[in-house]
């Protein structure tokens, strides 16, 4: 049994779980990929058979539109990040895109599965007492697990955006 503390935070995962459920729903390669702007970050192939994620050290402006498929690589680099600073899941540095939209749904309910374990086992002595460093800030484990909910809500919501206007500008083309 969670304590209360950890309760919440599996209760939010469990909101931020069901919108990206309902996201990725019926989600296909094509719309994965779509480019909504001339400066779009996507993943591309590699060459070498896998897929890379467009990425810039230092956030260039106007910053890049995102497609969905480089949402979801986001995700998983945060997820993998998280896992592996707050409970020491081994995963790699830098995941990388599975290269369809079906792997990639499944990849990030795999890892919704293992954060939702790790939450479990959570105490609220470690919430307290526990420091780690994620992504260069170091916090307490409250702040840290809480920020990867709201990271993953806001990634989830601009999936949502994006499958919007690709049904737009889908609608529009057909007339």
């Amino acid at each position: 049994m969670p304590t209360p503390r950890a309760a919440l935070l599996l209760h939010q995962l469990a909101v931020a779980e069901a919108l990206l459920d309902y996201h990725l729903d019926g989600l296909g390669d094509a719309e994965c990929l779509w480019e909504p702007s001339p400066t779009s970050w996507t993943v591309r192939p590699d060459g070498a058979g896998g897929w890379a994620a467009d990425w810039a050290d230092t956030e260039p402006d106007p910053v890049p539109t995102p497609t969905i498929a480089w949402l979801m690589w986001h995700i998983d680099l945060w997820w993998t990040a998280a896992l592996r600073e707050c409970f020491g899941v081994p995963g790699p540095e830098m995941p990388v895109w599975p290269g369809s939209a079906t792997a990639s749904a499944a990849r990030l309910r795999a890892l919704v599965a293992a954060w939702r374990t790790c939450l479990d086992g959570v105490a609220d002595a470690d919430l307290d007492t526990r420091s780690v460093t994620l992504f260069g800030l170091a916090q307490p484990l409250s702040d840290a697990l809480a920020w990867v909910t709201v990271e993953l809500t806001k990634n989830v919501a601009e999936i949502g955006s994006l499958r919007l206007l690709y049904a737009a500008h889908a609608a529009s083309r057909a007339r």
